[in-house]
């Protein structure tokens, strides 16, 4: 049986100068991305919690907010392969993973791979394409494998998927259902710069000066750093508040929060409680921190629960939406 590490049997100043050691790369990744991409720290800090703890992320947001660039230029500092499918009504299965071809000369089928053997997939605006697409993808983001004919294919690692959903025109798009949207990891909304980061993307364009990023980090860098996320501290009382706070929005009775009942129609399943906990380990250690605080779970959490609580319609007719209840539990729930 695997034993719990704790505070008596790791020694927390020693893993915290590992953790400190093994994340240095982070800030150069960073530094690299903000010279193409201004602003949008949020968006790229999401980008390495959903890398570094081997999780999708569901990107929600206007066009024009660099969301393709972001994860293109991810790709680009970590020597990775990028691919980019754009979801529409008429997509297939075969397009996204791949199909058998029939070559005449040899008289034998032989395998063409799609857009999905890369290790960083743009899906862009993923609700344009019928449920069979969809979860075709999500299969594969959840097995981490395809099968085309009679063979099964192991995706390689580091794989990520960045889908993306414009929440303005919903005409002709295919909702996804809650079990899909529970694979992802992260659902991130981003929203427009500032005057000043808008200002500087005006002028980066118009002078056509668009650096390029170099390349600072390999993928073996990425599996190595994934394997210290997962030895980054977390205290008892640390996984306590993480139960309480996905339990609150299950039972919200059961933390005096009553009138929520009748607002929730469901709350995080248990790939909540996995995700918020590995989402608070990845961002200790893009801190640069060898153990969890509270703070990181706050940080991570609308992002890990928005689109894994159903609203009813009462909560509709009252405006309340889920960023309003994960408040109201963050609130209520008591602080380690």
């Amino acid at each position: 049986m695997e034993t719990i590490a704790t505070a008596a049997t790791i020694d927390i100043r020693e893993l915290n100068e590992r953790i400190q050691r093994e994340s240095a790369f982070v800030n150069l990744v960073q530094m690299e991305l903000s010279k193409i991409i201004v602003g949008q720290k949020y968006m790229v800090e999401r980008l390495l919690i959903g890398l570094l703890s081997n999780g999708h992320i569901l990107l929600e947001g206007v066009p024009g907010l660099a969301k393709t660039l972001a994860i293109k230029s991810l790709a680009s500092t970590i020597d990775a392969k990028f691919s980019r499918i754009q979801f529409t009504p008429d997509l297939l299965p075969a397009d996204v993973v791949g199909t058998m071809i029939y070559n005449q000369k040899n008289e034998e089928f032989t395998v063409r791979r799609g857009p999905i053997f890369a290790n960083f997939i743009l899906a862009d605006e993923i609700n344009r394409a019928p449920a069979k697409v969809q979860s075709a993808l999500l299969e594969a983001m959840q097995e981490r494998q395809v099968t085309i004919g009679d063979t099964t294919f192991k995706l390689e690692e580091p794989f990520l998927v960045l889908a993306t959903m414009n929440p303005i025109d919903q005409e002709g798009t295919y909702s996804l259902p809650e079990a899909q949207v529970d694979r992802f990891m992260l659902k991130v909304v981003i929203t427009y710069p500032t005057i000043e980061e808008e200002r500087g993307i005006i002028r980066q364009n118009l002078t056509g000066s668009f650096p390029t990023p170099n390349s600072v980090i390999k993928t073996e860098d990425i599996i190595k750093a994934r394997a210290a996320v997962k030895d980054v501290y977390m205290d008892e009382k640390i996984e306590k508040y993480i139960l309480d706070i996905v339990f609150a929005t299950r039972t919200p009775k059961n933390y005096k929060l009553d009138h929520l009942t009748s607002l929730i129609s469901y709350g995080g399943s248990p790939r909540a409680s996995i995700s918020l906990a590995m989402a608070a380990k990845a961002y200790a250690f893009i801190k640069r921190r060898g153990y969890v605080i509270p703070e990181d779970v706050r940080a991570v959490c609308h992002d890990v629960l928005r689109h894994r609580i159903g609203l009813t319609y009462e909560a509709e007719a009252e405006n309340k939406n889920t960023i309003d209840i994960i408040n109201e539990i963050l609130n209520a729930v008591e602080v380690p």
